[in-house]
């Protein structure tokens, strides 16, 4: 059983996150983590997600709709979980009328993100030395 929350990143969410943004970003794809948290985290909108009460996934939003930063821990892979987390920061964006969503998709993400209705735009572009793909959903 899953459970997921919009948060802050406060006191109370914030070692949660980064716990698992550290272990899936820095540890296993060897991002350095002075790009890993960018100081944009405190004004961005946070998702966690939980299973069994031990969370296990992340994601945030930009207020000009730009969704990254999605992680899910390696154990809970392949459940759905990074999906309904995007979908979760679709739906807020939707709420609060922002026009489009967009993100920055590894290249082995390009058709996770396309089944949650994204579209890619642009030339694959390196960021932490990972290949990447613009891709955007409009809300409108």
């Amino acid at each position: 059983m899953s459970d997921l929350k919009i948060v802050a990143y406060d006191n109370e969410h914030q070692p949660h996150i980064r716990a698992i943004r550290e272990a899936v970003f820095i540890q296993e794809q060897g991002v350095p983590p002075e790009l890993e948290f960018d100081g944009l985290d405190a004004s961005a909108m946070q998702v966690l997600v939980a299973v069994d009460g031990n969370y296990v996934g992340t994601g945030r939003m930009l207020d000009d709709g730009h969704i990254g930063r999605i992680a899910i821990l390696q154990a809970y892979r392949g459940q759905g979980l990074g999906g309904h987390v995007v979908q979760a920061l679709v739906d807020e964006a939707a709420r609060l009328k922002y026009p489009r969503v967009y993100l920055g998709a590894q290249t082995h993400a390009i058709d996770f993100y396309a089944k949650l209705g994204f579209t890619p735009y642009g030339d694959e572009f390196m960021d932490a030395g990972i290949p990447h793909l613009a891709m955007e959903k409009s809300l409108t």
